[in-house]
Parts: structure tokens; sequence; C-alpha cells
């Protein structure tokens, strides 16, 4: 057998020279907000912008086709539901095939549910055509959230899921008004083709841009593992702070339903209203950042107890306002309770979610916030079956005060989750 030329100091007659180390790799810049921006946020409020373009006009669809006022309710509702049959699949679907693919090849099913929304000739289809979009929304919504909380380290977790949810709402706040300007060229079906411009260009930026990249130690890349599962292991967590959640999406789905009711009830005309329930919009778009950072330096129970109180301390204080001032006033009230809530349910779901098969459990947490969205205002026109409004907006009360506790008593301390 040979020695290696350098080997052995004593036959080479010379130092032995040490092979070249392999260059180290750079270390990659650590991940920021701003970072975030093109290839997470822009993106959301593109497409949020075309959701938002189109929620108003449902119903003017559905009663240009025939449909009565009811059936028009209904329809929009169905937005809701694509959302809550998507949840879990969602997850399923970006646990397969990841989260961008996943984006991608939703959008490619919305365009055509959104042409079909534009050449319905039946009010059942067009009722088919608003649940796909409602559909698709949930997999941008738990691709979002899922890539988000692999990316960014814990201690940034906070801010950034509380600036998507925020980048989330300016784009639906920004929608209504691109819509109303295209339907000034092109009549109601210009909003769908806002939505057709939004989702093309938004799964465009997404395409072009690369992702930042996903870092994991060795060998601990989250195993494949079937959805049902993910859902049985962690049925504790969904069943106690997921009931929580639930709770939370009903009081801010009730915001939305309550202040319209409560004006109407006051006779207000539409133009006083929209500027009541737009200052409420403005309280609410400004706190998603603040509220991300109090979340990252105080924990998660500094903005979850006090946002559920808040809004169920308006909801409380809605039957004295007799006025349209006293309407504006709890009406900011309850934007800064919802505000102050901004990503706390992605936040929850992200601290809770288990490493292998978070996509899958984070499509079961956003079942459990859709679920509260939809029911919150099933429960008000309930509750308007059998009683007056006063009824049914304290009610909504109780339920803030039943998400304070359950919040309280199941929102993990800041110290657990290190």
């Amino acid at each position: 057998m040979h020695d290696r030329p350098g080997s052995d100091p004593g036959r080479s007659g010379g130092p032995t020279v040490a092979p070249p180390e392999p260059p180290s790799p750079s270390p990659r810049p650590p991940v920021t907000i701003r970072s975030l921006g093109p290839t997470v946020y822009l993106p959301t409020v593109i497409y949020s912008l075309g959701q938002g373009a189109v929620a108003p006009v449902v119903v003017l669809s559905g009663t240009a086709l025939g449909a009565s006022a009811s059936a028009a309710s209904v329809l929009v509702g169905l937005i809701g539901v694509g959302q809550i049959v998507g949840a879990v699949p969602a997850g399923a679907l970006i646990a397969r095939i990841g989260e961008r693919p996943a984006m991608v090849w939703s959008t490619a099913l919305v365009i055509p549910a959104l042409l079909a929304c534009v050449f319905a000739t039946s009010v059942w289809t067009l009722g088919v055509a608003v649940a796909g979009i409602g559909l698709v929304g949930a997999v941008w919504g738990v691709a979002r959230q899922a890539y988000v909380t692999e990316v960014v380290p814990y201690e940034l977790r906070a801010r950034a899921l509380s600036t998507l949810g925020g980048a989330g709402r300016i784009g639906a706040f920004v929608g209504p008004f691109v819509g109303a300007a295209a339907m000034t060229v092109v009549g109601t079906d210009g909003a769908y083709w806002v939505h057709v411009v939004a989702a093309t260009v938004a799964v465009t930026v997404l395409l072009v841009l690369p992702a930042l990249p996903v870092d994991r130690a060795p060998g601990t890349s989250p195993a494949k593992v079937r959805t049902l599962a993910v859902v049985r292991d962690n049925l504790a967590v969904l069943r106690t702070l997921g009931l929580g959640v639930l709770l939370v999406g009903a009081m801010r789905a009730s915001r939305q339903t309550v202040i319209p009711l409560w004006g109407a009830h006051l006779d207000l005309d539409p133009a006083t209203l929209s500027l009541v329930f737009g200052a409420s919009g403005a309280v609410d778009m400004l706190l998603f950042y603040p509220a991300g950072r109090a979340m990252d330096r105080w924990g998660r129970r500094v903005v979850a107890i006090p946002s559920m109180f808040l809004l169920g301390l308006a909801h409380a204080l809605l039957p004295l306002a007799t006025t349209v001032v006293g309407l504006a006033a709890v009406a900011m009230l309850m934007g800064l309770g919802n505000g102050l809530s901004s990503g706390l349910i992605m936040t929850l779901g992200a601290d809770v979610s288990p490493a292998a098969g978070r996509a899958q459990f984070l499509g079961a947490w956003r079942l459990c916030a859709d679920l509260g969205n939809g029911g919150g205002p099933l429960l008000i026109a309930a509750v308007l079956t059998i009683g007056p409004l006063t009824a049914a907006v304290l009610t909504m009360a109780g339920v803030g005060a039943a998400a304070v506790a359950v919040l309280h008593r199941w929102t993990p301390r800041a110290a657990a989750l290190d």
C-alpha cells in the first residue's frame, strides 16, 4: 500500500500540507418584515383587493338573475361556506404539494369561477361559482399562514402574521373602490374582472419573485402524515383553544352585522352609515402592527383577552347609542377591539401547530375560525326571529364574555412557547 504524499512528515521530510477547507457558505440575511414584503405581503394585498371588489356585488348579481333578497343574502354566505368546506382540504393539499404550488393551482381554478359569475344565467350557477371563490380563498389563507410560520423566527412571528392580516385588510378595503371604478365602465361584471386581473397579477408575482428559503436542521423536515391523524393527535387543542378561536371569529363577524342593523334601527341614510363603518375600519387597520409588536414583546394573552373584552363591551354599549355620534363612538370601539386582535388567530395557530402536519393542522385551525365567522351572523339572525335587535346585540356581548373566559383559560403563556 502506498502512502499519500504529505501524509507522514517522517517520510516526506517536510511538514504536512492540510487539504484546503471548503469555503463556508455565506450566512443568509435574517428574515425581516421588509424582506417578506415582495413575496408574501404584496401578493396578499393584490389578491385581497380582488376579493374586496367582488364582495359587494354578489347580491347585485343575484338579484339581476331573479333572486329574492333572502336568496341573494344566501349567495353572499356561500363565500363563507366555500371557505369552511375548503379549509381542511386546503391544508392537505398544501402538505402534499407545497404552499406556492397550491396557491398557483388554486388561482387557476378561481379564474374560471369568476368567469362563471360573469356569464352565469341562473342563480344556481352563480351560487356554485361564488362558493368556488371562497374555497380558493381558503387555500390562499392557509398557505400564507403556513409559509410565514415556517420561515419567520418565533420572536418575529406575531408581527409577521399581524402584518399578513393587515395586508389582507388593506386589500379588502381598497377593493370595493377599484371595483366601483371598473363598474362605471363595464357594469356590475367589472368587479369580477378586477378579481380576475388581481388573481393573475398576484400569482405572477409569486412565480417571478424568489421565495425566502425555509431553514431546517438536518433530519427535522416535517414528515408526511395523514390529515385525520393530525386532527386526532391535536384534538385537545382544537376543542379548547380552538373553541376560543371560534368565539373570536363570531365576534369579528358580528361587528360587520350589528353596526349596519343598528344604523338601520336609527334610520340613518346609507351614506352616513358608510362613514360610520369606514371610521371603524380605519381604526381597525391602524392597529395591526402595534398588535403584533405587543404580542411579540409581552405574549399573546396581552392582546387576546383585552381585544375580546373591548368587542364584548362595545356590543353591551350599543343599545345605549341613540344618535349617530353614539353609534360612531361604539363602532370605533369595535374597530379598536377588532384591530387589536389582528393576526391573533393566525399567531395562536402557529404557536400550537406541530412541525409534522403543520399545514393540515392550520387547515383545521382555520375551520374553527371560519365556523365562528359564519356562526356569528347566524346566531344574530336566530335571536332576531324570537326577540328584538337589542336582545341579539346583548347575546353577542355574552359571546364576547365567553371568549374572554376561554382565552384566559387556554391561551398559552409566552414562557410555555419558547
